[in-house]
């Protein structure tokens, strides 16, 4: 169906994300950066509600999981928990994560993957390393309406929003109030390089002294870190630095070491904290593995042990080392029948394949979507040469095998990039809110849901996807 827009709505939106620097819509002929609605994505007040919980939930689920690594890996809990999360990992990078003065350490954003369902929501992947948070603050100024509310930390007149808590986390972090921040974005992360300087120069215009910059841009002091200011010569001492940079590529990074120095030293602070095992997918295998049970039933909350139980889908770690003959992998059927050896999971029938590999840390095909198998949406040889490779690549490069749980279908229009006309698309929906963790509480900042064509397994920040802030209809 097409329908004339009004307003010319499509201009304005499209306008206003371009001269922030998020949207370009001459990126590849007929198709942008990607698609723009007149409208954000609705949810119920007992969604938001459920939403709200949410980070608080997850909050406790990385502490608990935070003291069960460190147990382990002193010896006090079962040793193949740090030996998993450890895989593949250099020694000197393991040891930094586990000093005493970081043990309590904790990202400073924690942002799940939440795929809506015709049964609720699952939560398929957990992101302490998330980009997008600049780009949702965007969205969620353009968007303000008085026919709905926005969700999230609420933008006033002075700004407030994301902008406030994401400033309010690094505060939290370093120690000090009015800390100066450095966005340190990697080369490998240089397609976020644009969203960052949004949002620094958002919080600079209020006075907050909040820099992205490339690594090569800071220098090294005896007393710490500094950068030049864009706008002239003055030298900006750093008191922490927003890590925007994934730990695998650390020998790519320039002043990496440096930086890791000044951190070790408490010249700065920087979050996320040099803790591998926190951005590893495995994490969710571990949660759902019988031997730990009695250890998530006794570190969280009821209400939360319940709530990611349902939430959080099974999931093991590919572990290519031969079962007894009596045993089976734990919760893991085909066709009704306990799987006993991955060997089973070889030429399944595409609807037995309703499952995804994905690598699980530490790697680049472990970010941005890629990495990533479903197992109905490829070849059964395709399938077969995803799964060998996995098996053949543990210890020394994990991977997890999920259930694969589908979106549910909803209708959803957007504007076509060369008419400005409305269509509409038949759509699966994958919400990320953004939680940002000060004085002890994780406060949701905002959700930006990403719509991607019902045909597409994978769902993300593609070209023909639609990206709109989370609101509630008054």
């Amino acid at each position: 169906m097409i329908v004339q827009p009004e307003d010319n709505l499509f201009s304005v939106i499209q306008t206003s994300l371009a001269q922030a620097g998020l949207y370009s819509p001459e990126k590849h002929a007929d198709q942008p950066t990607w698609r723009i609605s007149p409208e954000p994505f609705y949810l119920s007040e007992k969604e938001v509600e459920y939403f709200r919980r949410l980070g608080p939930q997850l909050l406790e689920f990385y502490t608990a999981l935070n003291q069960l690594y460190l147990d382990s890996a002193k010896g006090k809990a079962l040793p193949w928990i740090a030996e998993y999360l450890d895989a593949g990992k250099p020694s000197q990078l393991l040891d930094f994560g586990r000093m005493k003065k970081f043990r309590r350490d904790l990202p400073g954003i924690i942002r799940p993957d939440v795929i809506p369902t015709e049964n609720g929501f699952a939560v398929t992947e957990l992101d302490s390393v998330p980009g997008g948070f600049g780009l949702t603050d965007r969205l969620m100024r353009i968007y303000q309406d008085p026919g709905y509310e926005i969700v999230g930390e609420m933008i006033g007149e002075k700004g407030g929003g994301i902008q406030d808590l994401f400033y309010r986390m690094m505060a939290s972090a370093s120690g000090k109030e009015n800390p100066s921040v450095a966005i340190v974005v990697s080369e490998e992360a240089a397609d976020y390089l644009g969203e960052m300087k949004y949002l620094a120069a958002q919080l600079r215009a209020r006075n907050y002294p909040v820099y992205a910059v490339r690594p090569g841009d800071l220098t090294f002091r005896e007393d710490g870190l500094s950068l030049v200011e864009d706008e002239g010569e003055r030298e900006i001492a750093i008191d922490a630095i927003y890590r925007f940079f994934e730990l695998f590529d650390l020998k790519n990074i320039p002043k990496a070491e440096l930086m890791m120095y000044a951190h070790k030293k408490g010249r700065i602070v920087t979050t996320p904290p040099y803790k591998p095992f926190l951005e590893e997918k495995s994490v969710l295998a571990l949660f759902h593995h019988p031997a730990l049970r009695p250890y998530w039933e006794k570190a969280l909350t009821p209400e939360t042990f319940d709530s990611l139980v349902h939430l959080i889908p099974s999931a093991w770690i590919l572990d290519n080392r031969e079962l007894p003959p009596h045993a089976v992998v734990p919760g893991l059927k085909i066709g009704g029948r306990s799987v006993g050896s991955w060997k089973e999971l070889r030429n399944l029938t595409q609807k037995e394949r309703e499952l995804a590999i994905k690598t699980s840390g530490f790697s680049p095909l472990a970010w941005g979507g890629r990495g990533v198998t479903i197992g109905h949406d490829v070849s059964s040889e395709e399938w077969n040469r995803v799964l060998d490779e996995s098996l053949a690549n543990f210890p020394d490069q994990p991977a997890i095998l999920q259930e694969f749980h589908k979106g549910k279908r909803v209708r959803f229009s957007y504007y076509h990039p060369n008419s400005g006309q409305l269509e509409e698309m038949d759509s699966r929906a994958r919400l990320t809110p953004y939680y940002f963790l000060a004085e002890g509480q994780a406060r949701l900042g905002g959700i930006l849901a990403t719509l991607c064509p019902h045909d597409k397994k994978k769902i993300h920040g593609m070209s023909d996807a639609v990206m709109v802030p989370c609101a509630i209809r008054k």
